[in-house]
């Protein structure tokens, strides 16, 4: 039975190896998927197309490893420390320190943004602004991960996602928070439930206190409801077709994967503090919320990485940087 998360990812493989006379196998629930064209073999695992170098997937996929392979190479980005669970922590001095930790809250008033060190769609990402917040998030993530990535929160004006197929960029697009406007009347609770979908308010649930919820903004006043702008959350997505921004995240973007010597990816842009930072870099280019607006778009990104895939064993080596 395949994934529903990965339905449009692997129908859009279908679909290319039918038209290019592709032999595919769906393994292990569609997590899998094995191609193969006369003695051209290639493979597919999660989100992953096979284009990246495995140190390249594997730190993309690090995100605290990331964050510091792009600042070693001048590109701005959001720092992230790692700290590591109780089995691996020896490993490391220092990684597992509670004491380190409770500095970086120290250090960063407005708080932390605490989240595992592998992992995307934002699953288990909390901001915490105390100690006990701090340890519950720290020991939640720990019970069902390796290692946590903590970096200091920071108001995100706009976040935007660029798709790049060596150094060329496919599809790139804002991602819109959800938010209310107050009519002096009605409090934030009674606006939120009436104006966003039920994932939208399952998405917002840890992000006000009753007492936030029940004050009542004044007649025009917006109140973004949530503070991730991933898709997964409730975010929406806007296509950026020109424009300084769109070209400046671009260049940044490029500046990211060369850094890393990546492929293909999908990488994060956020304009914070008054710059544009890299957020988080993804070697797995998972596209299913886009797809639900812009299919087109989705497959003709993956067709093109596809292509790449299969024109590799025409060349001289696998693999180059963009």
């Amino acid at each position: 039975m395949l994934l529903i998360s990965q339905r449009l990812f692997l129908e859009t493989i279908k679909k290319y190896c039918l038209a290019h006379n592709i032999a595919i196998e769906i393994r292990s629930g569609g997590w899998l998927v094995i191609m193969q064209r006369a003695a051209e073999r290639r493979l597919v695992i999660g989100y992953d197309v096979g284009l990246n170098s495995a140190v390249a997937h594997q730190v993309a996929n690090d995100k605290a490893a990331c964050a510091e392979v792009l600042a070693s190479a001048g590109v701005a980005a959001v720092p992230h420390t790692l700290f590591l669970g109780a089995r691996l922590s020896p490993h490391i001095p220092g990684s597992g320190s509670t004491e380190a930790m409770l500095r970086l809250l120290d250090a960063h008033p407005r708080g932390l943004v605490v989240k595992p060190n592998e992992g995307t769609s934002g699953e288990l990402v909390v901001r915490v602004t105390t100690k006990a917040q701090l340890e519950q998030a720290v020991a939640r993530i720990l019970a069902a991960h390796p290692s946590v990535a903590i970096s200091p929160y920071v108001e995100i004006d706009d976040e935007v996602r660029v798709v790049l197929l060596d150094g060329r960029a496919l599809i790139v697009y804002g991602k819109m928070r959800p938010q209310v406007t107050g009519d002096g009347v009605h409090s934030l609770r009674e606006l939120v439930r009436s104006a966003l979908t039920a994932e939208q308010l399952k998405a917002i649930a840890d992000d006000f206190d009753a007492v936030e919820l029940d004050a009542v903004p004044a007649a025009g006043e917006r109140r973004i409801v949530n503070w991730r702008h991933n898709l997964d959350s409730g975010a929406t997505s806007v296509l950026l077709t020109d424009g300084a921004t769109r070209e400046t995240c671009i260049a940044l973007a490029i500046k990211a994967a060369r850094a890393l010597r990546i492929r293909f990816a999908s990488i994060d842009v956020v304009h914070a503090d008054g710059a544009w930072q890299i957020l988080e870099v993804n070697s797995g280019v998972k596209m299913e919320a886009l797809g639900q607006r812009h299919p087109e778009l989705v497959e003709a990104a993956y067709w093109a990485a596809l292509d790449e895939v299969f024109a590799q064993s025409r060349r001289p080596g696998e693999g180059r940087a963009p």
